[in-house]
């Protein structure tokens, strides 16, 4: 299967080290309100930038577009599918699909998300997430949005099991302030933002790292604006052929940290078990087998 391709700012970013001073300029006033910085005529996207129209022109041509309109169409064609709705999806996947079972078209997306994330996975990036989680000596917050709220409950309930200091966010933005007054610099916010991206994640996540607090982002292909926030960001493919984007991956990376974090002071988890075992049995919320 075809690899997906690199999104604008992944092409930036990787350029960024050999672009002119200017042209560094002009970069940074792009990703700052990406992608809808670059939407703009290429006299405005200048202006924006402080920098001359033959400075952009040439800067799209060394990312390796062949001019502005090109360089443009990329950008269209990201924010078309960051905005895409389910209904519209279902409509794409059903014109193309091949004729085979649902159940082997669906293992096919999943599989090759799984291939697409993991090659593009930066482990020291997953082994930094990894510590700032396993670090008891922080408060970590858990919020997701209407359909990846779930994501971030699952994650919590086996991350208050294994250590103390953790806190599951309401999918209410009017209680986040309460949230935001109790982190301090250090703590760790746990963030599932998935496209049609939610306004006050962003916000969120802006206000946090001003108050020092480290930023865990899972996200997909074409990254949620909470990205140029967060302190380790997971990039996670998701399409599936279905009128809603596969979770699937996205769960793959969750259980993966949750085993990170449990093994990383395996002692301290097990007595944490057992313990919470006991209250079970005492509070007889689960029968034992006769």
């Amino acid at each position: 299967m075809n690899k997906t391709p690199k999104t604008v700012s992944d092409v930036i970013r990787a350029h960024f080290d050999g672009l002119t001073r200017a042209e560094r300029q002009l970069a940074e006033s792009l990703l700052d309100n990406y992608p809808v910085s670059g939407l703009g005529s290429i006299t405005t996207v200048a202006d924006n930038a402080g920098v001359s129209t033959p400075t952009v022109a040439r800067m799209v041509q060394k990312l390796g577009y062949k001019g502005y309109a090109e360089f443009q169409a990329h950008l269209h064609h990201e924010l078309e599918a960051t905005l895409s709705n389910p209904i519209a999806k279902h409509d794409r996947w059903a014109s193309n699909a091949p004729g085979t079972h649902i159940l082997n078209r669906f293992a096919d997306a999943v599989m090759n998300n799984m291939r697409q994330t993991l090659s593009a996975l930066d482990t020291r990036s997953f082994d930094g997430a990894a510590r700032l989680l396993s670090d008891r000596k922080r408060n970590v917050y858990f919020v997701g949005g209407r359909i990846t709220g779930a994501l971030a409950e699952y994650f919590f309930t086996h991350m208050q099991v294994i250590r103390p200091k953790t806190a599951l966010m309401s999918s209410n933005t009017s209680a986040w302030p309460q949230n935001v007054l109790n982190m301090s610099a250090g703590d760790v916010l746990v963030i599932f933002d998935i496209r049609r991206y939610e306004a006050d994640m962003e916000t969120l996540a802006e206000v946090a790292r001003a108050s020092g607090v480290e930023i865990i982002l899972f996200t997909d292909p074409w990254s949620s604006p909470v990205a140029k926030h967060a302190s380790h960001c997971f990039r996670i493919d998701i399409e599936a052929p279905s009128a809603w984007d596969s979770s699937v991956v996205t769960l793959f990376v969750v259980e993966a940290l949750i085993e990170a974090v449990q093994s990383s002071a395996w002692d301290e988890t097990r007595e944490r078990m057992n313990t919470l075992e006991g209250l079970f049995e005492q509070a007889r919320l689960f029968r034992k087998p006769h």
